[in-house]
This record gives C-alpha cells, structure tokens and sequence, in this order.
C-alpha cells in the first residue's frame, strides 16, 4: 500500500484530516499487542485505543477513503454517536455509491436511524436500496429480515 495507496493525493489529503496515523513494524511490540499477524491490517481506534474496526489486506486508494469512513462509522456506532455515525455513511452513499463499502454503509444507515428514531421504516427502506442497487451484494441477506418490517 506504500508505493500505490498511501501517495494518493485524496488518501493523503483525507489522512490528514480525518485520522491520527501510526504505522508500525509487524514485528512490533505494538503489533503484538493489537494481534496483527498479516500486513496491511488498518485499524480504527477510539481516543481511549479501543478498537472498532479492523480491515486486513491491500486496499486500492479509490477504496481506501469509503472504507476508513466505514471504520470510523463503526466507531461512532460502538460510542453511539450517531450523528456523527449517519456523516459518515451518508459521505460513502453519496460520494462513493460504487465503492464496496457503499451496501454496508446503507445498511447501517437503516441500523443508525433505527436506533436514533425508534421506527423500523428506516431498516425496511435500507433493504429495498440494497436489494435495488446492490443484488449480489452479502449485505441483501443480511438485511433481508427487514422486508418483513
């Protein structure tokens, strides 16, 4: 990811501002200390270091920015932020619809207005998009039990 994604002009500029990164040897205490037994693993962390996402392998530059987003939603979800949970995935699904983050972004967008509404329409309505949009996407099946809503 040195010599492809990390130079990326919108990977460079989005690091810069959205994440603290740490980047260590594998054969690090640190990485000891975080099981990281392959490389890239990119990890997302909360100020107190908990972490909240983990994603394990290369990860294109036109990935990376929907991908970190989807970490950093996750993240928020765990500390139910979810205003700044819903900015996140609503960044993927309107500025990265055609990235692979974008079907799980729409589904936890459904979770999202769910737990911050109380009204189950906004898991049904995550469905439908993904079933409309996405139809080889896993996140279909695991959104399907909504369709019942």
């Amino acid at each position: 990811m040195g010599a492809v994604t990390y130079p990326d002009l919108k990977v460079v500029e989005f690091v810069n501002e959205a994440l603290v990164p740490l980047q260590l040897q594998a054969d690090s205490d640190l990485a000891e200390d975080f099981t990281v037994r392959w490389t890239p693993t990119l990890i997302i962390l909360d100020q107190n270091g908990k972490e909240h996402s983990r994603t394990v392998g290369y990860i294109a530059p036109e990935e990376f920015v929907p991908a970190m987003l989807l970490g950093m939603a996750k993240m928020h979800f765990d500390l139910r932020e979810f205003d700044s949970m819903a900015q996140c995935l609503e960044k993927i699904i309107n500025v990265y619809p055609w990235s692979l983050a974008a079907p799980e972004a729409i589904y936890y967008h459904g979770v999202c207005g769910y737990k911050t509404t109380h009204n189950a329409e906004p898991l049904k309505l995550a469905y439908e998009r993904i079933a409309r949009e996405y139809p080889y996407s896993e996140w279909v099946k695991r959104a399907l039990p909504y369709r019942l809503l």
